[in-house]
Formats: structure tokens, C-alpha cells, sequence
């Protein structure tokens, strides 16, 4: 897609935005830069377009004012912006076409592409994927929700370039073309209701990754979950089936092992005993993972190298420090329920639990229903704090205490766990009440506990 000297609005100045901008820039388009955020103005984009090496000059730096933007040829939303928005509504009733930072990288790109979708397990998996496919092909890049815009590695891609490539559902929400060779919808559970609507939305969006899929592409898919196994909608891709509960036709984990029973052969992989990450959780998106690599052609020795040596990834139960025989875990990308119960499940020791931040709508009863037997206290911080101390108390639940903010958590967390015990940090909230990210709230987490004395 040629984009040089055609006029394009960037609407949105954050990783993915700006990853867009970097990419016009080399494409030689006639760049708009859009933000109405709070607190945005020209003087901030233009500080944010400097910060990440960016010349704002011969670009049109707007802030807010939408009735002003002339024809543009397309506009690139990033994926904080609802398409169903007023911003994207005006954007069409200029008769502007209207996509996403994904579907721009894809057009531009180059490569074979591997996009894993899911509500959890997402960055765990693609980190996983990426790490086994550099063990055998030789260029592989690892984008997308992970945290490097897919923009920013298109214009180096080539056609053996392999691209994995982890995929939210707002990202879905402005794809059209997007083509990944294979997928993989790891699970869906309830999240991010205040933007989709309906659940069905919900599944609809993660279905999307699939869209323009043929016959001769793959599917990698959860057995297990109702939402993915009783789909009805049409899917071309070859479907490959993963289990942690039956021994399926598929991938499956029985017993601390997980096998490929693909063929028919029941094929031990690898044990979890081999393998440096916790929980079920994880054994699904191993699983997953051994699935994408398989297809592709990665001989089984090969993903038996990268699983074993494989750790988790930063703020996904990832351990931070055992002190006075406490350990602490930051599970701070644990930003809903599902996740979180992930997380309460893979402790191998009685937890004390911090949780709590923005409310995105999200109930929490399944949630506590995990913690008999396995949580003795809640630390509870951020907007839902109240909204899940009085869940708790409904299923009986009373070991609570409120915290003001994280440092303030993880001091009574810390005073509340015996030795032998764990610190989770948990929020199964996201975390935009007190922080800029999960990032942000897991980074400030570890300082805290490793300054612990």
C-alpha cells in the first residue's frame, strides 16, 4: 500500500499511535496527529512526538478540535478509542476510511503471521511462541499488545520474516484485511464489558481474528472453554484442539505432562517438573504455544528446548523476593477475574492477597469463591475496594483489610502473612484509578517489596 503523499490522521499519541506516526513518517505520508485526551494539548504531543525521536516538523498537531481536520485519505485509530465512538462516528461522516495500528502494520508489513488472541494468558504465550520460533527461524518479531507496537517492526520485515503478534480485542475492533497465517484464541471469560456491551460482542471480537482465515491457515483453540467450544459461527482454519481436563484429539496435559495426541500417537512433550512456570494455567498456554510452533514446522526437540528453559514473563506471576520465608509474587497484568483466579490457583502456599483498582463493570463472586483453603487475608486498594469487600462478605469472607494505596498494601499485606505464606499482588481490576498501567502498579510493587525490611 503506497502511502506517500497521501494525507493520514493519527488519532491517538500513545505506544501505538505513536508507532503509527514512526511508520507514516518512513512511508513519506502527510501526517495529522490527533489527541483529545485530558490534559492534551500541542505542547504535549508535541513533547510526546520528541521523546520518542520524532521531528513534529511537517506535521499537523491538533488537540481535540476534530471539526477542523480536512479530506483525509485514512485515518489510524489506536485502540483506546471505541470505533463506536463519536470521534470514529465524525471520522466516517467525512467519508474518511477508518482502521487500527494492527491493520496499518499488516498492510505494510511483510512475513508470516501468528496472532494469539484470549482474555488471559495472552503475553505469556506470545512471549513463549516468539521464544520458540527464534529457536529455529531467523527472524522473528515479537509485537502487539505486548508492548512493541507492530508498526515499528513493519517496514523491516521481509517475506521469511516470522511475526507473532499478541491481539486485544480493541485491536480486533479496527482490523479488515489483518490475514494471520495462524491464531489462537486461548480463552474468553468476562472483561472490558464497559466497552463491548454484551458478552456476545465480547466473542464476537475474539472470533475476529479469524475472519479472513482459509482453508489452509491454522486455529489453535481451548477445548475446555464453553465460549470457544460451542461457537456457531464460521471458522475456514484448520482447528487444533488443547486440553488441561480430557485426553482429546489435540494437545492435552494429564498427570504433570502434556502430550500431542494430533495423530493419534498420545506423544509425551515435556513434564511440568521441566518447565519453570506455575499453574494449569500455564500448562494451557504451553500448550497453545507447542501448537502454533508445531504447525509451522518446529521440530519437537526444538520446542522442548524453549519451553524448559522458558520464565514467566514480567508482572504474570512472576516472583519477586522470599523474605522472613514469605514469598512475593507481582501478578499485576492480573486485571480481571479470570486471571486472578489463575493466579489464586497456581500458590503452592496460603496467600495473602492484594487486590482492587478501576471498576470495569466486572463482578467478582467466582473470584472469591476460590480463596477457602487458599487465602487467609485480602488487602483491598483502588476504586472496587468496597465493591469486593462486600462480594467477600457475601460468600463469608471477613479476613479484609483497606489500604489507601500500594505502599500502604503492601506494608499490611506483608504485617497479615505468617512465614511459609505468599504476598500476591493480584488486583483482578485494571489499573487506571491509580496508575498509567499494570506496568506502572507491578514496577512500583517490586520496589516495594524488595525495599521490605
Amino acid at each position: 500500500m503506497d502511502l506517500a503523499g497521501k494525507k493520514v490522521l493519527v488519532a491517538g499519541t500513545g505506544k501505538s499511535g505513536i508507532g503509527c506516526i514512526k511508520l507514516l513518517t518512513e512511508e513519506n505520508a502527510c501526517i495529522t496527529v490527533f489527541d483529545n485526551g485530558n490534559n492534551v494539548d500541542e505542547a504535549v504531543i508535541i513533547k510526546r512526538l520528541q521523546d520518542a525521536g520524532i521531528d513534529p516538523e511537517g506535521k499537523e498537531i491538533n488537540a481535540g478540535d476534530i471539526s477542523s481536520i480536512g479530506k483525509m485519505d485514512l485515518a489510524v485509530l489506536s485502540p483506546g478509542i471505541d470505533p463506536e465512538s463519536k470521534l470514529a462516528a465524525d471520522l466516517k461522516d467525512k467519508g474518511i476510511p477508518v482502521i487500527g495500528e494492527i491493520e496499518l502494520a499488516f498492510r505494510q508489513g511483510k512475513g508470516t503471521v501468528t496472532a494469539i488472541t484470549g482474555t488471559n494468558g495472552k503475553t505469556t504465550t506470545t512471549a513463549l511462541t516468539g521464544e520458540i520460533l527464534s529457536r529455529f527461524f531467523n527472524d522473528v518479531k515479537v509485537v502487539g499488545n505486548i508492548g512493541n507496537p507492530y508498526t515499528e517492526a513493519a517496514s523491516g520485515l521481509t517475506d521469511d520474516s516470522r511475526v507473532v503478534a499478541e491481539i486485544s480485542s480493541f485491536q480486533l475492533q479496527t482490523t479488515v484485511d489483518f490475514h494471520p497465517h495462524v491464531t489462537a484464541i486461548l480463552n474468553i471469560t468476562p472483561d472490558h464489558l464497559d466497552r463491548h456491551k454484551t458478552m456476545e460482542n465480547y466473542i464476537e471480537a475474539k472470533f475476529s481474528i479469524a475472519k479472513n482465515q482459509t482453508a489452509e491457515d491454522y486455529i489453535i483453540l481451548n477445548h475446555d472453554d464453553d465460549n470457544i467450544r460451542n461457537y456457531k459461527g464460521d471458522i475456514k482454519p484448520c482447528r487444533i484442539w488443547f486440553s488441561s481436563k480430557e485426553k482429546i484429539k489435540g494437545f492435552y496435559y494429564r498427570e504433570g505432562a502434556i502430550f500431542d495426541n494430533t495423530e493419534g500417537i498420545n506423544e509425551r512433550l515435556i513434564t511440568s517438573s521441566e518447565m519453570n512456570i506455575l499453574g494449569i494455567h500455564n500448562m494451557e498456554n504451553a500448550m497453545a504455544a507447542m501448537a502454533m510452533a508445531k504447525v509451522q514446522g518446529v521440530p519437537p526437540e526444538v520446542i522442548w528446548e524453549a519451553v524448559s528453559s522458558f520464565k514467566a514473563v514480567e508482572h504474570r506471576i512472576e516472583y519477586v523476593r522470599t523474605f522472613n520465608d514469605i514469598d512475593f509474587y507481582n501478578d499485576s497484568k492480573g486485571t480481571n477475574t479470570d486471571a486472578a483466579i489463575k493466579a489464586v490457583m497456581a500458590m503452592t502456599r496460603p496467600s495473602v492477597v492484594i487486590g482492587g483498582g478501576y471498576d470495569k463493570n466486572s463482578e467478582f463472586d467466582d473470584w472469591i469463591e476460590t480463596f477457602p483453603g487458599r487465602v487467609r487475608h485480602l488487602v483491598l486498594m483502588g476504586e472496587t475496594r468496597d465493591k469486593i469487600a462486600d462480594c467477600a462478605k457475601a460468600h463469608g469472607f471477613t479476613d479484609i483489610s483497606f489500604a489507601d494505596d500500594l505502599e500502604d498494601a503492601v506494608n499490611k499485606a506483608y504485617k497479615a502473612a505468617k512465614a511459609g505464606d505468599a504476598v500476591l499482588l493480584s488486583p483482578a481490576c485494571a489499573s487506571w484509578d491509580m496508575f498509567r498501567d499494570y506496568e506502572e502498579r507491578g514496577r512500583l510493587f517490586k520496589e516495594l517489596v524488595n525495599g521490605l525490611k
